[in-house]
């Protein structure tokens, strides 16, 4: 583990929560352009190719995600176009190709430390929803079954986690067992301060996330409690 008070890269993040249990697609880190189209012709098209880095914490913002790429060429263009963009800031960099995965529903999950609660699990509508609907719940570490099932029934919007346009339920079992995999992970790392996974993405019913960061700093013993 990289020393306290830093960000993970996204691909060092998802190393990490990958080890407990958080389920993602699966994607290649390489160095440049050329790596980059030979990885998508093995995942197979469309993909998605980001800028990554420890220093790089806002990709969308910034312009370092390029989606829906189709084939070959349109890869290895993007590729050079992420490079070219990064700064001395960034630090060292690299590239991650994934495959475009596509989804009606999306969901925020994380781990969040409070000043009074200690490291709470978070669960919510994420996407491009997550700040118009505010709608996320929380509840303190260690996380029992139970608890995070309560954290589904207790979500305003826990109605969209049925049937919905033509897709079958969401996996609840899938979705607490990422719930308790961060709360394990709060409980197994003390450096970690946060986890923000979003969007939790719904595919065929389970949840699979597509974007993770990690943050660390100084250790903390975590309270207990319950949903909030």
């Amino acid at each position: 583990m990289p020393p306290a008070g830093r960000t993970l890269s996204e691909a060092d993040s998802k190393t990490l929560l990958a080890e407990v249990g958080v389920p993602f697609p699966p994607e290649t880190v390489v160095d440049d352009a050329a790596a980059a189209g030979a990885a998508a012709d093995r995942l197979g098209y469309p993909v998605v190719v980001k800028l990554n880095g420890d220093a790089i914490a806002h990709k969308t913002e910034r312009g370092l995600v390029r989606l829906r790429l189709p084939d070959h060429d349109s890869v290895v263009a993007a590729a050079n176009e992420l490079l070219a963009a990064a700064t001395p800031a960034d630090g060292d960099v690299s590239l991650l190709v994934a495959p475009m995965l596509s989804g009606t529903r999306e969901l925020i999950a994380g781990l969040v430390r409070d000043p009074q609660f200690g490291m709470n699990v978070m669960i919510g509508v994420g996407g491009i929803l997550a700040e118009a609907l505010g709608d996320v719940v929380f509840c303190p570490v260690p996380l029992t079954r139970a608890d995070a099932e309560d954290l589904l029934d207790a979500l305003s919007t826990e109605r969209l986690l049925g049937p919905f346009r033509g897709e079958p339920a969401v996996d609840r079992q899938a979705v607490t067992g990422v719930l308790l995999a961060l709360s394990h992970l709060a409980e197994a790392r003390p450096e970690v301060v946060s986890v923000d996974l979003n969007p939790l993405m719904v595919v065929d019913g389970r949840p699979i996330a597509v974007d993770a960061l990690v943050e660390l700093g100084d250790p903390v013993r975590s309270a207990t409690g319950g949903p909030s």
